[in-house]
């Protein structure tokens, strides 16, 4: 037996109208295909994966994460263990990305345990991929107290297996947001797995959201929102407040379902003002690269300078360079007093400087406003 997906009161469907809405106003947007959109993508993802890692203690800086998903080489600060976990973690977010053109595509737990190889290969002894054999707990502040204790082991392949059932044709007719949180609680509730329940529970949710095909996931997962330390202390809580110490699934996950959707319409109101400052920043630093006299293509560089760094072998493969010509490109840009060098040989990456950094700012100011709680 499952947890229930319980059903949804007015002020539900009130603050998933205007989820809706808010996704058709930027699909709307990335219909017209912006020269910006690949970058945008790639830094809403970073943060997820930095997001959600975060949640389990396994950490990365900012710069970290968006070389991760460039396929730059880390820094020293990232020790060899994170560096696995993260890019386990990438890869698997990453086959959750293609899903959406997969016609063959089919649930099962062969695919939920792929999911969990990827994102724990690197811990051979907490038997990636492979069911646990024996009972497992969570943790909390008392050693002696769990914060949770899953069912016992010979009940997670029959779980595991109403699971994928349910995924397969269950609550078909529920909006995409309250079945992907559904997913999410059961799966992580069962904790078929020794280790990395929580981030294959949150690969799952995205997951079931990329299904729908309506957007890209890296604009509607919750991740970075979760990763933010209030708010992880509050995902924690939300469970806790469901599973009551343990699998319990006759509880009602209300409570749950409207905590996942606050966490998406936050996210949400966040990547709207992200996408509002990409578009004005995008025009001012056009502009600015006109004035400056160089080519329309540095403005790629600019922008991604501005979301945190640009690398120039990045630079070259967005726009398609020869590396002679990404170097020239980027001499330039530090010449004229807009990019300014950071670090040495492969790490080395530039930043926004001068007048540059200063539209960025000035598009920011123009843009930022603190978020709501949609059910306040």
């Amino acid at each position: 037996m499952l947890v229930a997906t319980p059903p949804l009161d007015d002020t539900d469907h009130r603050v998933l109208a205007e989820l809706d809405e808010m996704r058709d106003e930027l699909a709307a947007l990335l219909r017209r295909k912006p020269r910006w959109e690949i970058q945008l993508r790639r830094s809403l993802f970073a943060a997820a994966i930095q997001g959600s890692n975060t949640i389990e203690n396994i950490t990365i800086s900012n710069s970290d994460a968006r070389a991760l998903v460039e396929h730059a080489p880390l820094s020293a600060a990232a020790g060899e263990e994170t560096q696995q976990a993260v890019t386990g973690y990438r890869d698997a977010m990453t086959y959750v990305q293609q899903t959406p053109a997969m016609p063959f595509f089919d649930y099962s737990e062969t695919l939920l345990s792929t999911l969990h190889f990827m994102i724990t290969k690197y811990q051979p002894a907490k038997w990636p991929g492979r069911y646990r054999a024996g009972g497992v707990y969570v943790t909390s502040a008392d050693p002696l107290e769990p914060a949770y204790t899953g069912p016992d082991a010979d009940a997670v392949p029959g779980l595991m297996g109403e699971l994928v059932e349910w995924l397969r044709g269950g609550d078909l007719d529920c909006p995409p947001y309250a079945r992907a949180a559904m997913a999410h609680l059961n799966l992580v509730g069962i904790h078929p797995w020794r280790d990395g329940n929580g981030r294959t529970a949150r690969a799952l949710h995205a997951l079931v959201l990329a299904r729908t095909g309506e957007l890209a996931p890296e604009f509607s997962s919750i991740e970075e929102w979760l990763g933010e330390q209030v708010n992880t202390v509050q995902y924690y809580e939300a469970l806790r407040t469901v599973q009551q110490g343990t699998f319990q699934p006759e509880r009602d996950a209300h409570s749950w379902l409207r905590f996942v959707f606050t966490a998406h319409h936050r996210q949400a109101q966040r990547v709207q003002r992200r996408a509002d400052w990409t578009v004005h920043l995008w025009h001012d630093l056009a502009r600015l690269a006109d004035e400056r006299g160089l080519p329309e293509r540095t403005v790629s560089a600019l922008y991604a300078a501005a979301v945190g760094e640009v690398r120039r072998v990045t630079y070259q493969r967005d726009e398609g360079l020869s590396r002679g010509q990404a170097i020239r490109d980027i001499q330039a840009l530090t010449r004229s007093g807009l990019l300014e060098p950071r670090g040495n040989a492969i790490t080395r990456v530039y930043v926004l400087d001068g007048a540059a950094a200063e539209i960025a700012e000035s598009a920011a100011d123009a843009v930022r406003s603190p978020g709501r709680d949609p059910y306040l």
